[in-house]
This record gives C-alpha cells, structure tokens and sequence, in this order.
C-alpha cells in the first residue's frame, strides 16, 4: 500500500499537490486564483520534512503562483532530483511579473516553450509526467499528445496525462503509450468511479486532486471565513464546496456525518480521507495540499495508518448515499 507506480516509476502511494505553495495569483478580471500569502522557506521545510517521512511524488503546474511554484519545488529537491517523481502541467498563459492567468494556450509550440520553461524554473533536465492543464476539444488536443510523444523521444519528460474529469476528454489519451496516468478530482465527498474504472482498463495511475475538498476534510475551521488572495473567498463555480469564503451547510453537514468513520484508530480528518482513496483503488495516488511542516507531517503520517476497510467503506458508501 506504501507504493503506487506511474509509468516505470515507483512513487509513493501519496503525493503532494504544490498549488498553495505558489503564493497569490489571479485571473485577468482580480479574482483570486491562489490560496493566500506564503512563506517561502517554511514551504521548502515542508517539502523536505516529507521527503524525510517517505514522499516521493509532488505534483505542481506553472499556472500556479504564475511559475513561483515551480521555483519553489525547485529549489526544494535541489539535490535529490532523482528521488523524486515531479509532475507538472501547461495550458495556460500566465505574467509572471504581475502573477496574472492570462488564458488557455493548446497550441503544441506553446507546449514546446512551456516544457522548457518548466524545466528552468524547476533547475531540472527533465520532468517525470506533464499534464495537460486546459480543456480543449478531443480533436484539438490530438496534436498536443502527438507532441508528448516527441517530448519523450527526446527526453524532456518520461509520460503524460490529461488533467480532466471529462470521461470523453480521458479516454481520448488513455490508450497512447506514453500516456501513463490521469489526474481527476476524486474525495470521499466525490466519488470517480467511471474515471477510476477507465484507469483499470488502460493501466493509469489515478492522481486525485481536491482529495481533501479545498481543506473541508482537511484542517480547515469551518467558521473562520477565507478572505483576500485565497481562491474559497470568491469561489469559481467549479468549487462546489465553499460559499463567500466558508463551507456550504450542506457541506460540512456531510463531512460531520463521515467524522467518526474518518478519524477511527487514531487518524485525523485529513488520514481518514485519504485512507478511503486508497480503500477506494489501489492506483490512487491522493495530493493534498499544504503550506507548512505540521500539514506536511499529518498529511504523510496517513501513510502509517494505510487505507480503510472494507467495512468502513461500505459505512461511508451508505452514509453519501
């Protein structure tokens, strides 16, 4: 249970997703895109703390911070590159001056100077997986995987995916060779099972984001509204669980109904929700994100406690119904 496998590479069964560690950015109209200021070196700590604690997989996008975090990965694993599987996603245009998204790019020579870019800021040779981070149409984005496929000849990356929850959109890569795993949403609060189920059938490794619902089965205070430069202030319509920078009633209702199951033999809410993905499939790979040491620490203490059982899944299963 400790090991997932993407592509030839082993990794850990759990990853950590680095789009809080970018700091503020924003879309082209204001609205927040990031998760609130950032400490830098207490964000480098954290990744190093994880390591320690057996994390191999982290899993960032250039969007995010508008390359800073990137940067920040970067200089984190200086050193241990080849310990690490690292992940990473283009698709969207982005000012790093102004940390402003811009819009999406699916042309395969924006691929091209993305790929490179992502390689400097990271101080790396080459990146493990790259994802495409945009929703472009299945015909458009044929000339896209044709070009990962030459980005693998080359050796600018090992395997790639599609970051996607449209099924459409995931089957039209799954059977490609280099196309070695699929990043969805999936969480005890939003089951995947047609995703998870074309990741069977194509042999894919199944990363999870949102596993811990933008910190609803996280540590987040369900009081303490969210305000400023953090996405859930004004949250998109995309992010279902927040409302004016608190979870929605109906929300932290469900989350209170799965408490006692999630944090049975000694895990907290966070363990308990990433132990039912690794209940749920044993191709999950869950990337919770964190911001300092001590959520660095919970997150990979959930490696100790290992998954669910069956009978715990079927208690939740008839909980959400």
């Amino acid at each position: 249970m400790q090991h997932r496998v993407i592509g030839k590479r082993e990794v850990s069964a759990l990853g950590f997703g680095c789009w809080a560690i970018g700091g503020p950015f924003s879309d082209d109209e204001g609205r927040p895109l990031g998760w609130g200021e950032v400490d830098d070196d207490e964000s480098i700590a954290a990744i190093r703390r994880a390591l320690d604690l057996g994390v191999t997989f982290f899993d960032t996008a250039d969007l995010y911070g508008a390359g800073h975090s990137e940067r920040v990965l970067g200089r984190a694993i200086a050193g241990h590159r080849d310990e690490v599987v690292v992940a990473s996603k283009w698709g969207n245009m982005f000012d790093e001056d102004t940390r402003t998204r811009i819009g999406p790019n699916n042309t395969p020579e924006y691929m091209r100077s993305a790929i490179r870019a992502t390689l400097t800021r990271l101080g790396a040779d080459y990146l493990d997986l790259y994802q495409l981070h945009s929703a472009p149409s299945v015909e458009d984005a044929e000339a896209l995987a044709d070009t990962a496929e030459d980005l693998i000849e080359e050796g600018l990356i090992r395997g790639y995916a599609w970051s996607t929850d449209d099924p459409e959109r995931a089957a039209a890569w799954a059977g490609r060779p280099g196309c070695v795993a699929l990043q969805h949403e999936c969480s005890v609060l939003h089951d995947a099972p047609e995703l998870l189920a074309l990741c069977d059938e194509h042999d894919l490794a199944s990363v999870n984001r949102t596993p811990l619902a933008m910190g609803l089965l996280g540590r987040r205070d369900h009081t303490s509204r969210t305000t400023g430069t953090d996405i859930r202030s004004v949250a998109p319509e995309w992010l279902r669980f927040f409302a004016d920078g608190v979870p929605t009633n109906e929300w932290a209702t469900r989350v209170d109904d799965l408490r006692d199951i999630l944090t049975s033999d000694g895990r907290s809410l966070a363990q308990g929700a990433l132990a039912w993905l690794w209940a749920r499939s044993d191709r999950t790979i869950p990337i919770p994100g964190f911001r300092s040491v001590a959520q660095a620490e919970d997150n990979a203490g959930a490696l100790a406690h290992g998954p669910l059982t069956e009978e715990q899944l079927k208690e939740i299963a008839a909980l959400v119904g």
